[in-house]
C-alpha cells in the first residue's frame, strides 16, 4: 500500500473513530486495508458512505463495517463465516483481526473479483466461495463468529447450526420497514438476541446468480 493510500485510510479510520470508539486492533485494520482496491469508483472511496459495486449490490459504509465488526467481538477468533462477500472489504478487515475468514457470495462475478482482490493483497487467510449463503459453509463449521452482510427477515437455522456454542452471530434483521443490526449469542439450545441500531443492507436472497 503506497503512502497516499495509507494516509487516506488512516484519515478514514480517524473519521470513523470520531463517531464510534474503535479498539486498537480494529483501528489498525482500517488503516492497513487499502480501501480503493474494493471500491470501483475511488474518488469517494474514503467517505463514510455506501458505494455501488455492480450486480445491484453495494459496499457498506466504512462506518457500518466498523459497527458490524465491533458487534462481532471477533478479535483473535479462530474462524469466522461471512454471508455476502460483495467486494471482499468486510472480509479483508476481519482478516486483520481473526485467524481464518470464510466468505460466501451468491453472485459469481462479485465472488471472482473479490477472490482476485484478496489474492492481490496477499490476504492468505481469506477463503471465498460462490454459493447460496443461506446454506452457510458447513465444511469448516462450527464457527466462532458468523456475520451476515445482507438483511434477512430471520436468520436461517442452518447458520445457527454452524455457530459454536458460546459463539456470536451478527446480522441486519428486518423489523417492519426498518432494519436493525442484531447480535445473537448462542447458549446451548437458547439464542439470546440484542438489537443494536438501525442500518440499511441489501437483502439476503436464495440461490446462486
Amino acid at each position: 500500500m503506497d503512502s497516499l493510500e495509507r494516509a487516506r485510510c488512516q484519515k478514514m479510520a480517524d473519521d470513523i473513530a470520531d463517531v464510534i470508539g474503535l479498539t486498537p486492533m480494529v483501528y489498525k485494520a482500517f488503516c492497513s486495508t487499502p480501501r480503493t482496491s474494493f471500491v470501483p469508483v475511488s474518488i469517494n472511496a474514503f467517505k463514510l458512505d455506501a458505494h455501488p459495486i455492480g450486480g445491484n449490490q453495494w459496499i457498506s459504509s466504512p462506518l457500518t463495517v466498523a459497527k458490524m465488526t465491533l458487534a462481532l467481538e471477533a478479535e483473535n477468533c479462530d474462524n469466522i463465516l461471512e454471508i455476502g462477500c460483495g467486494s471482499g472489504y468486510q472480509a479483508a478487515i476481519l482478516s486483520k483481526i481473526a485467524h481464518r475468514i470464510f466468505s460466501v457470495e451468491r453472485i459469481e462475478k462479485l465472488a471472482l473479483v473479490a477472490k482476485a482482490t484478496i489474492k492481490k493483497l496477499n490476504l492468505n487467510n481469506v477463503n471465498i466461495r460462490y454459493d447460496d449463503g443461506n446454506a452457510g459453509w458447513s465444511s469448516y463449521a462450527p464457527y466462532d463468529r458468523i456475520l451476515l452482510s445482507c438483511a434477512c427477515d430471520e436468520v436461517p437455522s442452518k447458520l445457527f447450526n454452524q455457530l459454536k456454542d458460546g459463539g456470536i452471530l451478527v446480522a441486519p434483521v428486518k423489523n417492519g420497514q426498518k432494519q436493525s443490526i442484531t447480535k445473537f449469542i448462542k447458549n446451548g439450545l437458547n439464542i439470546d438476541k440484542i438489537i443494536l441500531e438501525e442500518c440499511e443492507f441489501v437483502p439476503l436472497l436464495s440461490g446462486r446468480e
